[in-house]
């Protein structure tokens, strides 16, 4: 503490430009044109493999278009002026009466259209408002080891403490996430506050089981721990797999806020639409952040909603056929090269496979994947420090150019092999 005319001020744990610094963009989807590639030429060997290039950071809303009728709600939202564009911060409460019922039939709990549900700009948007509604400085917050890029970030954004609880997806059993439930509830013991992870889990597509679900909900219950579900995935799902909401579990419903949203099953992402729902004292703290931060969710995007749970007969099935055939023979395409582990996604558009010892780094690898093979992929080590030699791709492109890509990877893969 230094004392400044009479007034106590707290020292700075760390400056200004070490805080932002650990919110690195350069490695986030669509961003590839910030990575600095000087230097790896002397590490390059071999041709430039011709193709199409690939960005899987992202999906590709060309080769999976929006939701029918998406653009004709939003011309009408432009229409219909001022009542759409100036909505209640929390978003426009018509499109939110309309919602309600439709994830309260989708999660299996009520959804409260009035008090407890919260329009933001994408689930990013929600994400952030979630955590930062819950989060004070020194405040402990689980984190599930990999996961999504942005969980990290943001709590120590917030100066939480993160706890960090390990997810053996690699060795568990098909039909689990493999989360490590006895160090959740040490993590719990130990005084965490939030517990805040993705299902199904962004990168690894993997789903988790009725009775992780179960046992996450009665350890948040008897610690009293505010827990954040990720469920942006939620309805992209694969054949034979069994998804258990939170929510409709035996837990306080005052400890449970769920993040949804239109932009990757339903190709919607360039309205940045999401949702959070919850209880009414942390939806009216998200909203009050929401109103100094970008005071509401874009107000014509916000017609867009009403499409979503009312897609066309079938849409979302063949959606989901497209992608399940697009997992599966870009499974087959890295299987075929030796030592590449992937477990199958159960849900979500997400690979995440292990590649072999290289004669380059991992980062130097997927920086010469994009040079010599047009193919773009996020590090394995934006989702977990113990993923280095991982990579994500985002399977939600063309087929057949998706197929292509895969196979120019796997053909380096081989060039470099150790």
């Amino acid at each position: 503490m230094t004392n400044n005319g009479g007034l106590w001020l707290k020292e700075r744990d760390v400056s200004i430009e070490a805080k932002f610094g650990k919110l690195g963009t350069d490695n986030a989807p669509g961003q590839e044109s910030r990575q600095n590639a000087a230097g790896i030429e002397p590490s390059m060997r071999g041709e430039v493999l011709l193709g199409r290039s690939v960005d899987f950071s992202h999906g590709d809303v060309d080769a999976h278009t929006p939701t029918p009728g998406s653009f004709d709600l939003f011309s009408a939202g432009v229409t219909s002026g001022g009542s759409q564009a100036y909505t209640e911060y929390r978003g426009d409460l018509d499109i939110r009466e309309l919602l309600a019922p439709r994830l309260a039939d989708f999660t299996g709990a009520p959804v409260d259209a009035h008090d407890g549900l919260i329009i933001t700009p994408g689930t990013q948007g929600a994400l952030f408002l979630a955590l930062a509604a819950t989060v004070m400085r020194a405040d402990k917050v689980a984190i599930v080891q990999p996961d999504y890029f942005a969980n990290r970030k943001l709590v120590e954004f917030l100066d939480g403490e993160i706890v960090s609880v390990q997810m053996d997806y690699e060795h568990a059993d098909e039909a689990q996430a493999g989360l490590d439930l006895n160090s959740l509830e040490a993590a719990f013991i130990a005084g965490v506050r939030v517990f805040l992870f993705s299902n199904p889990n962004n990168p690894a597509g993997v789903v988790y089981s009725p009775e992780e679900i179960r046992q996450i909900a009665d350890l948040a219950r008897k610690y009293g721990v505010v827990v954040i579900a990720d469920q942006l995935y939620s309805r992209l799902r694969y054949t034979g797999v069994t998804y258990t909401h939170l929510r409709a579990q035996a837990i306080d419903a005052e400890n449970v806020i769920t993040i949804m949203g239109p932009s990757k099953t339903e190709s919607l992402s360039g309205y940045r639409l999401g949702v959070a729902f919850g209880s009414k004292a942390t939806i009216s703290r998200m909203e009050k952040l929401q109103a100094i931060v970008s005071l509401r969710a874009p107000g014509y995007s916000q017609a867009v909603l009403r499409s979503w749970f009312a897609e066309p007969a079938g849409s979302i099935a063949e959606r989901i056929r497209q992608h399940e055939a697009i997992r599966d023979d870009l499974l087959k395409a890295l299987r075929a090269s030796e030592g590449i582990f992937a477990r199958t996604p159960q849900a979500g558009s997400y690979l995440f496979p292990r590649l072999p010892k290289l004669t380059v780094n991992p980062a130097n690898f997927i920086k010469i994947l994009r040079l010599q093979a047009g193919v773009i992929v996020t590090p394995g080590t934006e989702f977990s420090p113990h993923t280095t030699d991982s990579v994500r791709l985002n399977f939600s492109q063309d087929h057949k150019t998706a197929v292509a890509a895969v196979a120019r990877m796997a053909a380096l893969v081989e060039r470099y092999r150790a």
